[in-house]
C-alpha cells in the first residue's frame, strides 16, 4: 500500500472515487468495518464539499505509523472561495446548500483529530486522522 495517495476532486464522480479509496485503504490498514464506513462518510462530506463550494480541490490519505499506534489521516485542500466563518460551518444544523447541516461537525465526531483553516479567496484546508483502536 502506498503511503500516500491522492485524488483530484473536479467533478461529482470524484467523490465517490475518493470514497472508495478512503475505505479500501481504512480496510486495508486494519480498521473494523464501523471506523471503515466512519472514514468513507467523512471523506465523502470533505469530497462533496470541494465539489459543492470550491468546484477544485484534492483529498489526501496517508497512513500513519507511529511506533505506539498506526492511523490514517485524511487532509482536504481546495483553492476555492474560502469560509468567512468557520465557528458558524462548525454549529451542527448550520447549511448553505439546503442539506442536512451535519457536514463539517460530523466529520469532526466521526474522527479523532480534526483541524481546519480557511483564507477568503485562498481555500481552505481540512485534515482529519482516524486512530485504529
Amino acid at each position: 500500500m502506498e503511503p500516500q495517495s491522492c485524488v483530484n476532486i473536479n467533478k461529482e464522480w470524484d467523490i465517490v472515487g475518493a470514497r472508495q479509496l478512503g475505505r479500501e485503504m481504512a480496510k486495508k490498514l486494519g480498521f473494523g468495518t464501523v471506523d471503515q464506513a466512519r472514514i468513507a462518510t467523512a471523506v465523502s462530506e470533505l469530497a462533496r464539499n470541494i465539489y459543492l463550494y470550491a468546484d477544485k480541490g484534492q483529498i489526501c490519505f496517508e497512513v500513519i505509523d507511529k511506533r505506539e499506534r498506526q492511523g490514517l489521516c485524511m487532509t482536504a485542500v481546495d483553492t476555492g472561495p474560502g469560509i468567512s466563518d468557520i465557528s458558524k460551518v462548525m454549529e451542527d444544523g448550520y447549511t448553505t446548500s439546503g442539506g442536512l447541516g451535519a457536514g463539517l461537525p460530523g466529520v469532526k465526531r466521526l474522527m479523532d483529530e480534526f483541524d481546519i483553516v480557511s483564507e477568503i479567496e485562498k481555500g481552505t484546508r481540512i485534515k482529519t486522522v482516524k486512530w485504529i483502536r
